[in-house]
């Protein structure tokens, strides 16, 4: 598969998933999920004119380029101008939301002083591999390709004027497609169009659809050109204009900030523009049917620079439906607790690492605590929201699965079962000694919430005591629906009273593990002492500790002198070697932003925010990381932790304005 590191742009509906480049080449086409299943290993569009080659519209050195979005929408916009023949084409990418079909419209405008001849070409190599090969099937105005288990459609309501199944890199450069077979077993085909010759001055538009079916779905063989032959007699302005009505009205329901009419130091135009990117993109990267949320879209199939980011990180969703929150999104938020959690807790009361966004297990290197504390912690934090009791009982089982699961933990952190049980620890150490040691899960060996050190971490140890918080929140507010039933009340008590014990032990734990005395300073983890941005993590959300606190402010201090670039971004910490470590993540520069708030320091706070919106991409996505030196987006843009924590971070600005 080609690599393609950069979304630029995404596009959908609640099953279709779009992403592009900034020069509108489409890269990625997800079905029926936002994360699940990819089709395309490249889809490019060219056009000959006159006698030339074919000229790519994605790449030709004549081709000037402008990108944007439909005002308020997820329709994307894409004009070229092709500065040699003169030739100006609008194109117009949308998802409708009745039918599942992609459109691409074209318009061609001749500013040329003579004629123009322009053949319109496709070419389309799908991923495909020896257990579910590819074919394509030529048909009377496109082409079918297809495996095993899907149909990818690519039609117009103008008939093919040229084709090519087999072979296509060899005649593609041309422009002329001539070919014998209408079928064939190759996953790499193309087909053109002849839109006829442009005067000087003349406009002609030009559509494509791109369609894609479960073969299950299909009846009889032919079901599948019927199918097509239905969507060419769908009229595209008219799927045009329904698409744009529902993204307007979608952003005007969930403009739960209400700041269209707001202009302060904090709420300027370009603010807007990104708070109403986030909510457009949120629900193109949520699983419209389990409520999982993807990280983004994937950027690295291969893994050549990450280990992917199309997966649901619990922990990163926690922040996102948090941000839901805000958006008038509850009912979102409701379906990643309720359906999502539900799914993909395991037995012992854990969630692993990551999962796709149906709730199917990914691919995961080890376990994080901090991910099964911070879905009690979001359970707590989306309540307070909604006031809705029903939602805590009716995942009060599955917390206080979760909640054994973090006093499992403890246990082994704080040696507590083992100075019980004398004789169990000796059996233990002796296992230990020859490398048999059972039920390492349970384990203080934790990644980190960067995924990238095992051992006891600071932030780790902080959401564990915010969930407690949390739990005893919960117990408070359902204890009363429990009142004749006894064994429950006791059940309760206990554990809140096991919960204040092992508070108290967290925090011993951290002040004599995890600060220096002499220095008054925090560090990440009992290993090493590296400044980390997540220990800011112990203040907001967590508050294990204050924010005026000496220890915190020492600690600030030191971040500021080992992190703060020049640009007033912020590392993750002090050598990272992810991506050459040498780049401000907008994540960690806002939860600096969040501490500033916090701590009263509205000014810091503020110099943190407007980096991070200088540094948003031309369409207003927030990315991972960004180049200090550019202040360009520079890894994953549309990164939803990104785009959550902005939102999280504008709400505090707001309510203490």
């Amino acid at each position: 598969m080609n690599q393609k590191y950069f979304n630029d742009a995404i596009i959908g509906n609640k099953d279709i998933r779009a992403t592009f480049s900034s020069k509108g080449e489409l890269l990625r086409l997800y079905y029926p999920n936002s994360d699940f299943k990819q089709f395309i290993d490249f889809f490019q569009m060219g056009v000959k004119v006159n006698d030339s080659a074919i000229i790519y519209l994605h790449d030709d050195v004549n081709n000037r380029y402008y990108q944007y979005y439909t005002d308020d929408t997820n329709i994307l916009n894409t004009e070229i101008e092709n500065t040699y023949f003169k030739l100006n084409i609008k194109q117009t990418d949308f998802v409708t939301i009745k039918e599942n079909v992609l459109f691409r419209k074209y318009t061609f405008v001749n500013s040329n002083k003579i004629d123009l001849n322009i053949n319109f070409l496709i070419r389309s190599k799908l991923l495909t591999n020896v257990n579910n090969m590819v074919s394509g099937k030529v048909i009377d105005n496109g082409l079918i390709q297809y495996n095993h288990d899907y149909s990818f459609a690519i039609f117009s309501n103008q008939e093919v004027s040229g084709h090519r199944i087999n072979d296509v890199q060899n005649y593609i450069h041309d422009g002329v497609l001539q070919d014998k077979d209408y079928i064939g077993m190759s996953e790499d085909s193309a087909i053109s169009y002849n839109m006829g010759t442009l005067k000087p001055g003349d406009q002609k538009d030009f559509y494509i659809g791109i369609y894609i079916k479960n073969n299950k779905e299909l009846k009889k063989a032919e079901e599948m050109e019927e199918e097509i032959d239905r969507l060419t007699k769908l009229e595209i302005n008219k799927e045009y204009n329904q698409t744009k009505k529902y993204w307007k009205n979608y952003l005007d329901k969930h403009d739960g900030l209400k700041i269209k009419d707001v202009e302060n130091k904090i709420v300027n135009a370009r603010v807007k523009e990104i708070y109403k990117r986030t909510i457009l993109l949120f629900p193109l990267l949520q699983n419209e049917e389990t409520g999982g949320v993807a990280a983004s879209a994937e950027v690295d199939e291969q893994r050549q620079k990450s280990g992917r980011y199309a997966y649901c990180w619990p922990r990163d969703a926690v922040f996102i439906t948090k941000a839901f929150d805000y958006l008038n999104m509850t009912k979102e938020s409701d379906k990643f607790y309720e359906i999502f959690c539900k799914k993909t807790q395991s037995k012992n009361g854990m969630w692993e690492q990551r999962f796709y966004t149906d709730g199917t297990l990914a691919p995961c290197w080890g376990y994080q605590i901090d991910e099964t504390a911070s879905v009690i912690y979001g359970m707590n934090e989306h309540y307070k929201v909604t006031k809705d009791i029903k939602f805590l009982t009716q995942n009060l089982k599955m917390c206080e699965n979760a909640l054994h699961f973090l006093f499992k933990y403890l246990e082994y952190i704080f040696d507590e079962k083992e100075e019980k049980d004398l004789v169990k620890r000796e059996i233990q150490d002796k296992i230990k000694e020859t490398g048999k040691e059972k039920d390492k899960i349970y384990k203080h060996v934790s990644y980190d919430l960067w995924e990238m050190n095992e051992g006891v971490h600071l932030y780790s140890l902080s959401s564990i005591y915010a969930a407690f918080n949390a739990m005893n929140e919960i117990y408070n507010v359902v204890k009363e629906k429990y009142q004749n039933n006894r064994l429950k009340i006791e059940q309760i008590e206990k554990n809140i009273a096991k919960m204040e014990l092992e508070k108290d032990n967290i925090k011993k734990y951290i002040l004599d593990n995890m600060y220096d005395e002499e220095s008054k300073i925090l560090y990440r983890n009992t290993k090493d002492k590296k400044m980390d941005v997540s220990i800011i993590g112990s203040v907001y959300p967590f508050e294990l500790f204050g924010p005026k606190e000496k220890k915190i402010q020492n600690t600030v201090d030191k971040i500021n002198m080992t992190l703060r670039t020049y640009t007033s971004g912020y590392l993750r910490f002090e050598q990272d070697s992810y991506m050459e470590g040498r780049n401000p993540w907008p994540i960690a520069t806002l939860w600096m932003a969040m501490y500033y708030i916090k701590s009263g320091e509205k000014k810091k706070a503020k110099e943190c925010f407007d980096f991070v919106t200088n540094s948003s991409s031309s369409l207003a996505l927030l990315s991972e990381q960004v180049d200090n030196s550019s202040m360009q987006p520079s890894w994953v843009i549309g990164l939803g932790w990104s785009h959550a924590m902005y939102i999280i971070t504008l709400a505090e600005f707001i309510r203490n304005v």
